[in-house]
């Protein structure tokens, strides 16, 4: 037969009982020795922790590569400390999409895409015949006053695009949202559209169509109806995908006109586009006085006449520049943390990503700059410029016929224009939100400069909701009374141009009026509106008076703030007319001690715990008085720690105290224990009451 292959024996030995124990202990000794290198790993249960690694001398001392000294230059010269960097590079991480994520959304924009230019049309029918639509789903638009003038019938969009930050890769988690404008073609149009809401009434019922329609498709998970940035006379669709990805991403679509379709010397700060004998339904007066002014109203058509545009100046702007685009993430970060972002009139991130644009451009930023020097770049750039008194541009035109910055300013609270010279970017941001803003940027500023430890945790890690941020608080309940208040302060040309949000209207009026009243009392006065949530497409949109709670804040100075006395003009003096129409009943005739006779109020305030709450006194007052909004409108949340810095009871004299014996005599000295179980004590019960406080007056 022969001897057997070599191969056999091989198998036949490693068949073997002992052969294999003496295989397996070799390969047991090879693995202890490789892994002995790294680690030494031992029996005991202290010891049966990984040991820290054992380095040559010359592992030890190696010279850096060219990749760890550019990383260790950059760290020096970008950021303050190597830990800052690792938070802020960690913080990124978290808030940016993944790829996995990105291929998975852009597979649901392509098939969104599709579905859209595939709605069927409608046949032509009056603006005000709407008897095409299908009874499942609702205009979502307030339609008042309905009688308009106009035709309309649904086209399949010209053009479906993605805009915003998606596009641009500066969208942030957790709530990721991609915008994409509908070009509604030119048949559907007129000339005339962007008189009395016609152009808003055919954007709404192209919004209908295409809200029946995606509805009734099983791809997705979710249509509804929501207001673009809180104005009422924008909504947009959202749309969801189905099942497992319903949370992975929204989108919105927004229908606008073709580009260049509508003159804009015609929608001008200065120009009227709403005609007040269609909105008050009142002839036109016969003495020749002109329309007023709509700015704001001409400001939203112009806005989606450049959705594109913007998109084109931003990618531009950012392009390939990394740094920029990590810093415009953590503004956005900074903004969301405080609030300051959400609503109508809130400093969104798109404005943040438009002043990244103008601070390139004006070379106060460079494209090689890291995020974190963006961040600092910007906050001190809003900590130093007020836009409510100079604005500044992006349009580099020398057109005459543009209108100045100075128009602007006399039309708008704050002022940003785009590239165009046209278009407000901040139209509606308020002038008591931008300076919360400022305010909010000159404290990150010193809170960076303080180099402190825990200075990224506060500034990007920390909530920051309006009942931390400021001393009083008073909430405005139900907002229906805000309609009363603009008939009380004649705000008609207001309402015309806001499209009758009676709040946005009242707003202004408002917080002039409580800064006027309360003076020196006051550091800063801001405002909070809760975003309108979401709709289905079968239910009518959410009326003005739905959105909840009206909440102003109210930063305090110490200085004068226990004042019991507003002292006013002599008697004999013009400015006392106007001193008396302004605090009304309150004003009275005093004589100083000087010999002056002058007007003046006095506030009923006994205690120190009542002078802390005179500006309690000041808002209710002059809200009844000047907008009839009665007290019990007015939810003031104030002084709710004077209840636990006084004593229930008479303090005892020993309390505090111990007896001791010195020199043979009884002395009473003070309990060092005693005294600091009482301040702990008090803490907890601060610290309890303002977190229940701060819960029950959340809204």
């Amino acid at each position: 037969m022969g001897p057997a292959p070599a191969g056999a024996k091989h198998r036949a030995a490693a068949g073997d009982p002992e052969v294999m124990e003496l295989a397996l202990e070799d390969t047991r000794q090879e693995g202890k020795k490789e892994y002995s290198k790294k680690c030494t790993l031992v029996g005991s249960p202290m010891e049966s922790l990984l040991q820290p690694v054992k380095l040559s001398q010359a592992e030890l001392y190696k010279e850096p590569t060219n990749e760890e000294l550019n990383r260790l230059r950059e760290t020096e010269s970008l950021f303050h400390s190597s830990l800052l960097r690792l938070q802020v590079e960690e913080l990124l991480k978290e808030v940016r999409l993944s790829e996995k994520k990105k291929e998975r959304i852009d597979a649901f924009l392509r098939e969104v895409n599709q579905r859209v230019l595939k709605v069927p049309s409608t046949p032509k029918t009056q603006l005000t015949d709407q008897t095409w639509l299908p009874a499942g789903v609702r205009v979502p638009l307030h339609q008042v006053p309905y009688t308009v003038k106009g035709s309309f019938c649904f086209l399949p969009p010209a053009q479906v695009t993605v805009v915003g930050s998606y596009l641009l890769g500066t969208c942030v988690r957790p709530d990721i949202n991609v915008d994409m404008a509908v070009t509604m073609p030119k048949e559907l149009l007129q000339d005339k559209d962007g008189l009395n809401q016609r152009y808003f009434r055919k954007r709404a019922l192209y919004l209908a169509q295409l809200a029946h329609h995606l509805g009734q498709d099983p791809f997705f998970g979710s249509v509804r109806f929501s207001y673009t940035n809180g104005c009422h006379l924008k909504p947009s669709l959202l749309l969801r995908p189905h099942g497992k990805d319903e949370r992975l991403v929204t989108v919105r679509l927004h229908p606008c006109p073709p580009p260049d379709f509508f003159r804009p010397c015609r929608l001008l700060p200065s120009k009227n586009n709403v005609r007040s004998a269609w909105y008050r339904g009142q002839s036109p007066p016969g003495d020749g006085s002109p329309e007023p002014p709509t700015p704001h109203y001409n400001t939203w058509v112009l806005q989606d006449m450049a959705l594109e545009s913007h998109v084109q100046l931003l990618s531009t702007v950012l392009g390939s520049a990394l740094g920029l685009k990590d810093g415009v993430a953590l503004l956005k970060v900074w903004l969301r943390q405080r609030e300051l972002d959400k609503g109508l009139g809130g400093f969104s991130g798109f404005l943040v990503s438009m002043l990244v644009a103008f601070l390139v451009s004006t070379r106060k930023i460079h494209t090689t700059m890291s995020g974190y020097q963006v961040l600092r770049s910007v906050l001190q750039f809003l900590a130093t410029t007020d836009l409510t008194v100079n604005g500044i541009s992006l349009c580099l035109s020398s057109d005459p016929s543009l209108p100045a910055l100075a128009d602007f300013h006399q039309a708008f609270s704050v002022v940003f224009l785009d590239s165009s010279g046209c278009l407000n970017l901040c139209a509606d941001v308020t002038a008591s939100t931008y300076h919360q803003v400022q305010h909010e940027a000159r404290l990150s500023m010193a809170l960076l400069d303080s180099r402190a430890d825990d200075g990224f945790q506060f500034l990007l890690m920390t909530p920051k909701p309006m009942i931390r941020a400021f001393d009083h608080v008073l909430h405005l309940h139900p907002l229906s009374r805000l309609q009363a208040a603009c008939h009380r302060l004649k705000l008609w040309p207001e309402l015309q141009d806001l499209g009758g949000d009676y709040v946005s209207a009242a707003l202004g009026s408002l917080t002039t009026l409580l800064e006027q009243g309360l003076g020196s009392r006051l550091h800063l006065l801001a405002h909070s509106r809760p975003p309108v949530l979401e709709w289905d497409i079968s239910q009518d949109p959410p009326k003005h008076r739905d959105s909840g709670t009206l909440t102003l804040g109210l930063l305090l100075r110490p200085e004068g703030l226990t004042s019991v006395l507003e002292l006013g003009p002599e008697a004999n003096q013009p400015e006392a007319a106007d001193f008396r129409q302004f605090w009304g009943f309150l004003s009275e005739l005093r004589r100083f001690q000087d010999g002056a006779i002058r007007e003046a109020v006095v506030w009923e305030a006994a205690s120190m715990a009542q002078k802390r709450l005179i500006p309690h006194q000041v808002v209710t007052h002059l809200l009844a008085l000047h907008a009839d909004i009665p007290d019990t409108c007015v939810h003031y949340v104030g002084g709710l720690l004077d209840a636990l810095i006084q004593s229930p009871k008479e303090p005892s004299n020993t309390k505090g105290h111990m007896v001791v014996s010195q020199s043979g005599e009884l002395v009473m000295v003070p309990n060092v224990e005693a005294i600091l179980e009482d301040f702990a004590i008090l803490g907890e019960g601060l610290v309890q009451a303002v977190e229940a406080r701060s819960e029950r007056w959340t809204v």
